[in-house]
């Protein structure tokens, strides 16, 4: 049987507007004129697909040189001539892997290359208060990866268990798993239900780029740097990716932003958010409100994961109780609910492993609401450039603490000391004799520890 085409559930992430196959690939938006490129096979569904993919090709280079910078520093320490045996086994085995997981990453990431960002782009992904996450680096769920297709059965098996329960053991049409990460629980549920499409959504291009292959039959070797080796040999370890099989007709894969789903209305049967409702930066009762779109009425929505919810605001760090009461708000039935024990990311060349109490929510479309507004990670001040800049107490501080980072770093020459640092803070009335010099001393630690850890520092 032929994969189904998803062309008709998706929709312009900008004006919500239909898309159109393109001739040579890709999709395009008529009313907005914007177009989608593929990243390898995979359609790119961002508002502003031109500076967000400009966005990860940074954040590539930077995850390709950081293993290469890595890799230089280790040759540096090899040169030593008082090595013990031992740590020179040790050095030399992380020397090659870090210079060859550079090389991996960088062919596996090629197709990242489709699409060129001009200066134009970026102010258009500024005007559409869209950006990436800046705590989200290409690597970020890297331990993922490995977890997902290579050690992590027991894990991956009771995830599909729980969710595949949750949604009844049917098939919907089609199943959406947004925040789909490497993929192995939309890999598992489309294998085990046999929807005839499933969608898996996640805005990492690494994290689909190799689950791309993966799916497809193609083992990926990639390098596993363990937070806690359990030996010498442990501290990296050379990892063959695969999938048990190759995935059947109809898992479709889609680079996008969660909290703009480029799908259109009622257009899937049920959703997934695993580990996602409680890291994306937006308040969960928005985010309920796009399930909500984006489900027909007895739809499925199946929430899957932690409930750690650590944002800044803490009226938005909700409790379970929370949670489920906000569900029913935004138009869905009473919720079923269920917390099983979980072991997560036990991987066996880590000393670190653990074991998680997962939510598993169920909760069926019974109703509309009112659409949440169009996400806007950026507020309007920092978007027009027109507006007065807030002072917000955080910029305060921050302006202060530069200020006297700037002075201090101003002072080193060589030749002052500590406490002639101190007393030239006190005589600028920038701080107060009793704390200058705990100041200074606790400034230039940090500055002394950052140096340690890029291999710069004096000894």
């Amino acid at each position: 049987m032929p994969a189904p085409d998803p062309g008709p559930l998706l929709a312009c992430p900008r004006c919500d507007q239909g898309l159109s196959a393109l001739a040579g690939g890709g999709w395009a938006c008529g009313p907005c004129g914007t177009r989608f490129p593929l990243v390898g096979n995979i359609p790119a569904l961002f508002a502003d697909p031109a500076s967000t993919l400009g966005e990860w090709r940074n954040r590539q280079q930077f995850a390709v040189e950081s293993h290469a910078r890595e890799a230089v520093r280790l040759q540096a320490a090899l040169s030593g001539t008082t090595l013990r045996p031992l740590a020179r086994e040790r050095l030399s085995l992380l020397q090659q892997a870090h210079a060859d997981q550079a090389r991996r990453l960088q062919e596996l990431l090629a197709p990242l290359g489709v699409e060129q960002r001009g200066g134009a782009a970026w102010a258009t992904h500024l005007a559409l208060r869209t950006r990436l996450p800046p705590d989200q680096g290409l690597t970020t769920y890297f331990a993922n990866i490995h977890r997902d297709w290579c050690w992590g059965d027991p894990e991956n098996a009771a995830s599909c268990e729980l969710v595949a329960g949750a949604l009844g053991g049917e098939a919907p049409y089609p199943l959406l798993v947004l925040g789909a990460g490497a993929g192995r629980l939309a890999y598992d549920l489309h294998a085990r239900l046999a929807p005839v499409l499933t969608i898996a959504l996640d805005f990492n291009p690494l994290l689909l780029l190799a689950m791309s292959r993966i799916v497809a039959g193609e083992p990926v070797g990639l390098w596993e740097f363990p937070l806690a080796p359990r030996s010498l040999a442990d501290q990296a370890v050379l990892r063959t990716l695969s999938a048990p099989a190759p995935a059947g007709p109809g898992l479709q894969l889609v680079l996008g932003d969660a909290l703009r789903p480029p799908f259109r209305r009622a257009s899937v049967g049920a959703v997934v958010t695993p580990w996602l409702v409680d890291i994306v930066g937006e308040d969960f009762q928005a985010l309920a409100g796009r399930m909500n779109r984006l489900l027909p009425a007895g739809g499925r929505w199946v929430i899957f994961g932690s409930l750690a919810f650590g944002q800044a605001d803490p009226t938005a760090r909700y409790s379970l109780e929370e949670v489920l009461s906000l569900v029913m708000d935004a138009g869905f039935g009473e919720p079923e609910v269920r917390e099983d024990e979980l072991p997560y990311l036990c991987s066996p060349a880590s000393r670190h492993a653990r074991r998680e109490t997962v939510v598993t929510i169920a909760a069926t479309k019974a109703r509309e609401v009112p659409a949440p507004a169009r996400h806007r990670a950026l507020p309007d001040w920092l978007v027009t450039g027109t507006q007065p800049v807030p002072l917000l107490p955080s910029f305060q501080e921050q302006a202060l603490s530069t200020r006297i980072y700037a002075f201090l770093m101003g002072l080193i020459d060589g030749r002052r000391s500590m406490k002639d640092m101190a007393r030239l803070l006190v005589e600028q009335r920038l701080m107060t004799r009793e704390d200058a010099e705990p100041a200074v001393r606790s400034f230039l630690l940090r500055m002394y520890d950052d140096a340690q850890r890029d291999g710069s520092g004096y000894r």
